[in-house]
């Protein structure tokens, strides 16, 4: 369990978590840079569009649209299984929350890539549940690998509703790919999940933005959200913010509209009140 003296003093956790990580979870399989895709098409991000679904028609019409496709499932598999360093903020708090901890939906998991980063890591007991929720050409990927590779802890549904109560809901790198609002997918599972970790939420000053990004050969719609929207909408929802962290190499730039300005990449802890 976290010390209350520790929640009262959020600005005070980027320091304990340097030392905390040093000590504890090094050395670590770190990649360096921004994570980059192969891709076809002339930008990486293209496009500014009001809507997911509005972004999503526009993809289609220049070939495979959207992630729901196993040939994307390869795409990057083995990078994305290696520990990045944005990873190392929230290492550091399912570390500190591990006695909390039961069960967990890794929501947008890929196929269970952040499992595969941080099992020898975390200490992770034989009786966890590591739930992950993606797209079904994913899980469908993601379930075979898991039963080639022998991870009994590794489970995959295609419905946030069939995840089951959850202690911890873990979204890295969900939020720019979602199609529904955040709360909406969170009202699926059959209790508020009293720990959320998101990482690398993409943010901007001005209104929410959906642009598309280029991996592999798919164009996917990936949305930029207003800051003040999102964490009033985490407040909605009862959560009370713990630790915010910065991801500065993963910012970046739609080449179609430079106007727009820099997306910014965070890291967030919120508990439940």
């Amino acid at each position: 369990m976290i010390r209350s003296s520790v929640l009262a003093r959020p600005q005070s956790l980027p320091k304990i978590a340097k030392a905390t990580l040093r000590s504890a979870l090094l050395p670590l399989r770190v990649i360096r840079g921004r994570l980059r895709y192969l891709s076809p098409v002339p930008r990486r991000f293209s496009g500014a569009y009001a809507s997911h679904a509005e972004a999503l028609a526009a993809a289609e019409r220049h070939g495979i649209a959207g992630y729901d496709h196993e040939e994307v499932a390869d795409v990057a598999f083995a990078r994305m299984c290696e520990v990045a360093p944005w990873d190392y903020p929230v290492l550091f708090w399912m570390r500190r929350l591990s006695d909390d901890i039961a069960t967990l939906v890794d929501a947008g998991g890929h196929m269970g890539t952040k499992y595969r980063a941080f099992r020898d890591l975390l200490p992770i007991a034989p009786e966890l549940r590591w739930t992950v929720y993606d797209l079904p050409a994913i899980v469908r990927a993601g379930q075979r690998r898991a039963e080639e590779d022998g991870l009994e802890n590794l489970h995959f549904v295609e419905r946030m509703e069939d995840a089951g109560p959850v202690d911890l809901f873990l979204g890295s790198g969900l939020l720019q790919y979602l199609d529904v609002p955040f709360s909406e997918l969170l009202g699926r599972l059959p209790l508020p999940p009293r720990h959320i970790i998101l990482n690398k939420v993409a943010l901007r000053r001005g209104r929410t933005v959906v642009t598309l990004e280029g991996i592999g050969r798919a164009l996917v719609p990936y949305q930029i959200r207003k800051e003040d929207s999102f964490l009033t909408e985490m407040n909605g929802l009862g959560y009370t913010l713990v630790d915010r962290w910065s991801i500065p190499s993963l910012s970046h730039v739609i080449e179609t509209h430079p106007e727009l300005g820099a997306s910014r990449s965070e890291g967030f802890y919120f508990r439940r009140s």
